[in-house]
């Protein structure tokens, strides 16, 4: 056992000690300067210092005439720099330098000039006369360098030149040493570069000079002994097709792609292939039907037999080859080529007698690979394979393919399938209205509810996917999810937004860390209560606000109350926020948080934007005492800086007034949308209330009439036949329930149409007003329910409470009647009753055809 050291000794970090620790360091440190300083001998310290009074022309031509590679490398990258600052020095002085260094310099330094030159083009420093009579030969003389890297660098320049160089130039510099430079004597590299040359030059020309100087070159090189070059030529041949047009890409390219197709080297036949699939639209049915769809026939039944990259590329353009083909397909063709993709999608993962392929064979982990980007292009082309076998036929035909797609074992195949009906998690959201909105119509312009019954699992999925968003560490994903149910008020009912979502929007905000987060949640809350349809759940999460956000004990609640307040006054009209918000914002210029102050002193002139003179001239004068208090009572230097700032800002500002202003107008327009819309969910839920009391009082009539029925059977016959069977009423009251339900339908129907044009606008800030809404509710004691002018938009009711005051009219009739009246008498009653409220039904079936003609006509101007 080893014995214990102890050491007593301890570390004195106090001033007298560290200063000699210090002292200490100081001496390594003059010890080290010598070890470094060897590192370098006295001649190449020398040649490494430039004088520091040389400008930059001066200094690049020093470095390139005597430094080393490392400076002559970073004179080369700083070119761009050095031509934007002085291009005629730059060219007279360094550019000659540069053309003697080249040629000799070092892999590195090439790549660098390959890149500079393209960004010399790129930033158009030059004219481009001037590139092509300075830098082009530089490009030309370093094409065939020995280095494959190299050599693509600048012919990526020269590629990129030729797109601005004008033909002329290109003619005499390019086209013609290209001649010989695809010869068969020449280089390997030199054949690949003018290939790729070739191709790029088919768009630049006309059709008959590509025929005459450019399609014999091509012809010559698909034929070359290297199937590198015969393979490079290949893939060229779309561009060139392009350039020539149909007429000879069927005479000349086509039969060059059959010989190809049959070529000995798989690369080579790959390279056909693709090409055949791409230009498919430029043949004609008749060479579809006999050239090209026996060449696919036949390379999709050696696939598997071949190498695996094969079936890689065939899976990938799969989808747009059996599309381009559909219309010369026969049923079995059509069927073989469907079981093929269907092959394609469990590749590497069949099973045969319980024994994986894996247990009979083992694969390479290069095998595994390529079966996994298999299945990713199946998943890709799934879309593309639906429109195939159509929509119609996809539980029958494509149903098990969807669903082993969409539980392979491979995060890549699921990501990538759910790409085809817009990804998963993360790139679902952003498609999430889109998907919602179909999943709850089923594709059909049809009332939600009805819809929603045959989807009972939509409302749990949300509140699932909402759940683990929440318990992940991708609070960006959380955030985006939020945001994008605000569409859910277009899919799902009201009562299910209140009961299922709306709470957990509150819950979001007062409890998640996450400042974005709780944004996202503040702004979607506030569109649930714009779109909320019943006053009573209206007013509660009105009270929530106010009491557990602006009134709550922690301040950070309280800055989340004035977010949420920022929204409402975006979201909802001015009349709604200085009814609910006005005053709650206001009490908090006493918040005993600076920061809290700070954010209201911000917002100030959002809440003062929200009045109307003279209606709200209380509320200013509240607001103008409150900025006065904190003028003359606040004392963080801070806020008293930002209140000073803001009350500039609130003195230009202009109170609109309650008549329409010639250049308010647009946002007057746009309130008074939002406040017709608000009071039409008002007018909307009273109509309801009224169908269900009628719905129950006739119920109850009607077991009434059932009862006396009964006791009047027992009754004497002479009796019996004095009394009616039966209750009718007046047909016209029948007719009258009728048209109030049907009316009540299309009521429904609108509520979702509008908000249906909303709500492209839930996720951005609405700019302009796309339609104009309905009129405000009369006051009480008019004749009729609301009122509606063609002249003039009616501003907000000067109801001290704010709230929409329901005519008498509007009321529905007492219920108890008294049951010795003749049938006649009920009948009459009825009668009028229910031709008051046609009237009153008849005007907002109006109302709403004149809203709907407004924002068409609106939308057309917008």
């Amino acid at each position: 056992m080893h014995p214990i050291i102890i050491f007593s000794y301890k570390m004195d970090f106090s001033q007298n000690n560290l200063f000699g620790y210090i002292e200490d360091l100081q001496e390594l440190t003059i010890i080290e300067r010598p070890v470094r300083r060897s590192l370098k001998t006295p001649e190449e310290i020398e040649r490494l210092t430039v004088d520091e009074e040389l400008n930059d022309i001066e200094r690049a031509v020093y470095l390139l005439s005597s430094g080393q590679d490392i400076q002559g490398t970073s004179v080369v990258a700083s070119l761009p720099v050095l031509m934007r600052q002085n291009p005629a020095e730059t060219l007279r002085r360094v550019l000659p330098k540069v053309r003697e260094v080249l040629p000799v310099a070092g892999v590195e330094m090439q790549l660098t000039a390959a890149v500079s030159l393209l960004t010399i083009l790129q930033e158009e420093s030059i004219s481009i006369h001037t590139y092509s009579h300075s830098f082009l030969h530089i490009i030309l003389q370093n094409l065939e360098h020995r280095d494959a890297g190299v050599s693509n660098a600048w012919l990526e320049t020269l590629l990129a030149a030729i797109e601005a160089l004008p033909k002329e130039t290109i003619r005499h510099e390019i086209l013609n040493p290209l001649v010989s430079k695809a010869q068969l004597s020449q280089t390997l590299q030199s054949r690949l570069v003018s290939c790729k040359i070739l191709g790029k030059l088919a768009n630049k020309f006309e059709a008959h000079i590509i025929k005459r100087e450019i399609l014999p070159l091509v012809k010559s090189l698909c034929q070359d002994v290297e199937y590198e070059v015969r393979s490079c030529m290949c893939r060229q041949l779309e561009l060139i097709a392009q350039g020539i047009g149909t007429e000879l890409t069927k005479n000349v390219v086509l039969p060059e792609l059959v010989e190809l197709a049959r070529d000995e080297g798989s690369s080579v036949r790959l390279a056909a292939f693709e090409t055949l699939v791409n230009l498919l639209e430029m043949f004609d049915a008749d060479d579809r039907s006999q050239t090209v769809l026996p060449l696919v026939k036949s390379f999709c039944e050696k696939s598997f037999k071949a190498d695996e990259s094969i079936l890689v590329s065939l899976s990938f353009h799969l989808g747009k080859l059996c599309n381009g083909l559909y219309g010369i397909f026969t049923p079995e063709q059509h069927l073989r080529f469907l079981e093929f993709y269907k092959k394609l999608c469990t590749l590497g993962l069949e099973q045969e007698n319980g024994h994986s392929d894996n247990q009979v064979q083992l694969q390479t982990l290069e095998q595994e690979k390529k079966y996994i980007s298999v299945r990713k292009n199946c998943a890709y082309n799934l879309p593309a394979m639906m429109v195939f076998v159509d929509p119609k036929n996809f539980n029958l035909e494509l149903y098990s393919t969807f669903f082993c797609l969409c539980h392979d074992p491979e995060v890549l195949v699921r990501h990538t399938m759910a790409i085809g009906f817009y990804e998963v998690l993360d790139a679902l959201i952003g498609y999430l209205p889109e998907i919602l909105e179909l999943l709850s119509t089923g594709g059909e312009n049809i009332g939600t509810e009805s819809k929603l019954l045959n989807f009972p699992e939509l409302i749990p999925a949300l509140t699932r996917a909402e759940q683990r968003a929440a318990t992940s560490l991708k609070w960006r994903t959380h955030e985006k999810l939020l945001q994008k149910y605000a569409c859910l008020p277009h899919v799902i009912s009201s009562d299910q937004i209140y009961y299922r979502f709306l709470h957990r929007m509150l819950s979001i905000i007062m409890t998640n860390n996450v400042l974005p987060v709780q944004k996202a949640a503040a702004r979607t809350l506030c569109v649930y209560l714009r779109y909320n349809r019943k006053q009573e759940q209206r007013h509660e999460v009105i009270q929530k606000l106010i009491e557990q956000l602006g009134q709550g004990k922690s301040y950070w609640n309280r800055l989340r109350f004035l977010d949420t307040c920022e929204f409402i006054i975006e979201l909802f009209s001015k009349s709604f926020f200085c009814e609910y918000f006005f005053l709650p914002v206001l009490e908090l210029t006493h918040d005993p948080v600076a920061n809290v102050r700070m954010k209201l002193c911000y917002l100030l002139p959002k809440v003062k934007s929200t009045l109307k003179v003279p209606t709200d001239k209380h509320l200013l004068q509240q607001l103008e005492l409150c900025v006065r208090k904190l003028l003359c009572e606040e004392k963080d230097k801070d806020v008293l800086s930002i209140v000073k700032k803001m009350v500039l800002e609130l003195d230009r500002m202009e109170t609109s007034l309650d008549a329409f202003q010639k250049r308010f107008y647009e946002n007057d327009l746009l309130d008074q949308q939002k406040e017709r819309e608000e009071h039409l969910l008002l007018e909307m839920e009273q109509l309801e209330k009224e169908k269900q009391q009628n719905e129950g009082r006739s119920t109850s009539m009607s077991d009434k009439m059932y009862e006396k029925k009964r006791r009047d059977s027992k009754a004497s016959t002479t009796l019996a036949k004095t009394m009616p069977m039966s209750v009718s009423g007046n047909p016209g009251a029948a007719a009258g329930k009728e048209v109030k339900k049907s009316k009540l339908v299309r009521s429904q129907s609108f509520s979702s149409q509008a908000l249906h044009s909303k709500y492209g606008n839930i996720d951005k800030c609405p700019s302009k007003s796309s339609s104009t809404g309905y009129t405000s509710v009369s006051a009480v004691g008019k004749g009729s329910m609301f009122s509606f002018s063609d002249d003039s938009f009616r501003t907000r009711s000067s109801n001290p409470s704010g709230t929409a005051a329901f005519s008498s009219a509007s009321t529905l009739p007492s219920s108890s009647r008294n049951t010795s009246n003749s049938v006649d008498q009920k009948s009459n009653g009825s009668k009028e009753s229910h031709s008051r409220k046609e009237k009153q039904e008849v005007k907002l079936l109006e109302l709403v055809k004149k809203r709907m003609h407004t924002k068409d006509h609106w939308r057309q101007r917008g």
